[in-house]
Parts: structure tokens; C-alpha cells; sequence
């Protein structure tokens, strides 16, 4: 059996980066999600990395651990409070934030 990863991309307002952005999973790109779009994607049980990227932009790197037959949710957005989305043109990483729900 296998888990599943769900990745939605869904801002609240107003959004500067709404591009789709590439799903990076264990170092390799496994899909895009669009804006108020989710992705869906069968893993292996056992622990993953996971980040967003477009462009130059990305999110910090995320690890996490799927049980056999879990369901793993993160929601991926582009915005951030003013001095971060500043502070992003110089740090790309800080670009996109990756929260697991």
C-alpha cells in the first residue's frame, strides 16, 4: 500500500507570485500545482523532503514522515509580510512558504 501527498496552492488576498509553481519531491520535480489548485501524488511510506519552486523562488526544504495508507497535506503560497517578500529578493528560499496542514 502507499500514502498519498496533497499539495494545495491557495492564498488568502492578494498574491505577487501566482505562478504555478514545480513540486519538488525527494530532489525530484514530480508535478506543478496552479494557484487555487491542489496536487495529488501516491508516495512510498517512509520520509520524503518537499519544495515548491518557480523561477529563481522556493520554499525552505520540508521533511516529513508518511505512515502506510496516510494522507500528507501541505499548502504552498507566494505571499508574505512586507519586509520577507523584500527580504526574498535577496534569499530566493524565503520566496515561497510550505506549511503542512
Amino acid at each position: 500500500m502507499s500514502a498519498t501527498l496533497t499539495l494545495t496552492h491557495k492564498a488568502i488576498g492578494a498574491e505577487v507570485r501566482r505562478a504555478a509553481y514545480d513540486v519538488v519531491l525527494d530532489g525530484e520535480r514530480v508535478g506543478s500545482v496552479e494557484m487555487n489548485d491542489t496536487f495529488e501524488t501516491p508516495i512510498e511510506p517512509g520520509g520524503h523532503t518537499l519544495q515548491v519552486r518557480s523561477g529563481r523562488n522556493s520554499s525552505r526544504t520540508e521533511t516529513f514522515d508518511a505512515a502506510d495508507g496516510e494522507t500528507v497535506a501541505f499548502r504552498c503560497t507566494g505571499k508574505s509580510i512586507l519586509p520577507i517578500f523584500l527580504l526574498s529578493f535577496v534569499v530566493p528560499s524565503l520566496a515561497l512558504t510550505l506549511k503542512r496542514q
